[in-house]
């Protein structure tokens, strides 16, 4: 997919031919030429946004986005959230904004925070692990990172990072804003199944804010809304067996692997696969980023 009216284009996200056709019925249902909205050059395999402004692409997406959700085109858009993302062009500007939900038809790179919090005990680090509610839609009773959440737009990582910690955690706003140290990123490229609810097979890139939270013996980290169901301190063993066993989100399970290695449980010395986990949970994204 790209941008179309800007000097710079780029490639911006990868959509399925699938995507494309819903498309190209929804609009032909609804008596609009989806070459109005989007360009599509079956030749080249490229799509192109048509709109001048940020204002302008983002009402073009916006209007797709609502005619598939007014249809029910896309299962996943059944999981509606009203929430604003960002997509960004080659010289790290702005160019259109996108419901979080229609992101994954696009193919476009998403940005969240995740948090993992831990203790220092005379036994080893332990570590904060919540487990999804089941009833969620995506992932449900998988296990997860201390806090997580999608960054929206005009949000920094650090604003989302209080406002969920707060939400999902409660954990207070000063602790986190004092305390919390930005680690880096983890960046890679997922494939939808069925775990994550509504279509599968769809492109998605993340790129995940990582950050870790010490914390001591006398701070707890509670359920705060519905999107937990408790909280557990386990030790790295306790962890790496839920890892094994494919209890945790796949993206998770990443920050998870990203944690081990900046504090030194997953070395050269005991993981011969080293380099490569490495290089897969740090991939340089095909798009675009601020």
């Amino acid at each position: 997919m790209f941008d179309s009216g800007h000097r710079n284009s780029a490639v911006l996200g990868y959509m399925t031919t699938g995507v494309i056709s819903e498309l190209n019925h929804l609009a032909a249902s609804e008596g609009v030429k989806l070459g109005r909205l989007l360009q599509v050059q079956y030749v080249s395999n490229t799509v192109m946004i048509i709109g001048k402004t940020v204002d302008e692409r983002s009402q073009t997406v916006g209007r797709l986005a609502q005619l598939a959700r007014k249809h029910q085109t896309f299962k996943i858009l059944e999981r509606w959230r009203d929430e604003i993302y960002p997509v960004y062009g080659p010289t790290k500007e702005l160019l259109f904004h996108v419901e979080r939900s229609f992101c994954p038809l696009l193919g476009v790179i998403t940005y969240g925070v995740h948090m993992t919090a831990y203790v220092q005990t005379s036994n080893g680090v332990k570590i904060w692990i919540p487990r999804r509610n089941k009833t969620k839609q995506t992932y449900g009773g998988m296990l997860d990172n201390t806090v997580a959440g999608g960054i929206s737009s005009g949000e920094t990582p650090l604003e989302t990072l209080i406002r969920e910690a707060k939400e999902e955690a409660s954990l207070s706003p000063g602790l986190v804003r004092t305390h919390a140290k930005a680690c880096g990123t983890v960046t890679y490229f997922h494939i939808r199944d069925v775990r994550a609810g509504g279509e599968t097979g769809l492109y998605q890139p993340e790129c995940q804010y990582v950050y870790d939270l010490e914390l001591g013996p006398e701070v707890t980290p509670e359920p705060n809304d519905d999107e937990v169901e408790n909280f557990q301190l386990w030790d790295v063993k306790m962890v790496q067996d839920a890892m094994a066993k494919g209890e945790f989100k796949p993206n998770c399970a990443l920050v998870m692997l990203d944690f081990f290695i900046r504090h030194g449980i997953l070395t050269p010395e005991n993981e011969p696969d080293y380099i490569e986990i490495v290089a897969r949970i740090h991939r340089r994204l095909e798009f675009p980023t601020p």
